[in-house]
């Protein structure tokens, strides 16, 4: 059920992934839905879970034998293809906080935190700085892929261009280290 759900949220947006929608589409009665989740806030944490499992799983597998720049351009590009490709149940992962470390939500955040991790096996980088390295490429990867699937760049220069030109930036400030 929490796979559908994904879809749906990827086809229809997570704010208009409701229960009841969800019911329809999987042919069942909404309080049947209750047998298997909590109800919306569980089913989204869910949803959530899932997303970063998956993305964990795509960067790194993307990442397997690379390092440095060559690993930074392969997980920025595995992770914008899966959030261009599932929009809402990435969405799902912003502002859910993990209730603890055995959660599955934090488990699945880990792994794709390990995944950046190993980019930066390839970079010089001071282990005091590893959080602080960890935090830039999330934000730079996570915000422009967060902007693109929002269709929030409204400039007319090429976005691939523009993700080329992130990920380069990115490389050389992590080299300047």
């Amino acid at each position: 059920m929490v796979a559908a759900a994904a879809a749906l949220a990827d086809e229809v947006g997570l704010a208009h992934m409701t229960m009841g929608l969800l019911a329809e589409r999987v042919g069942v009665r909404s309080p049947s839905l209750y047998k298997h989740v909590g109800g919306q806030e569980d089913l989204n944490r869910r949803i959530a879970a899932l997303a970063l499992n998956e993305a964990a799983d795509a960067v790194c597998g993307a990442v397997q034998g690379y390092a440095g720049g060559d690993a930074l351009e392969l997980a920025a590009r595995a992770l914008r293809a899966f959030v261009i490709q599932h929009p809402g149940r990435y969405a799902a992962t912003i502002g859910v906080e993990p209730s603890g470390p055995d959660d599955p939500l934090a488990i699945a955040g880990q792994r794709l935190l390990d995944s950046f991790t190993v980019v930066l096996n390839g970079y010089e980088i001071a282990e005091s700085d590893v959080d602080h390295a960890l935090r830039t490429l999330r934000s730079l990867c996570h915000g422009f892929v967060t902007l693109q699937a929002a269709n929030a760049f409204q400039r007319s220069a090429d976005i691939d261009k523009s993700f080329d030109w992130l990920i380069a930036f990115a490389d050389r400030g992590l080299r300047a280290e």
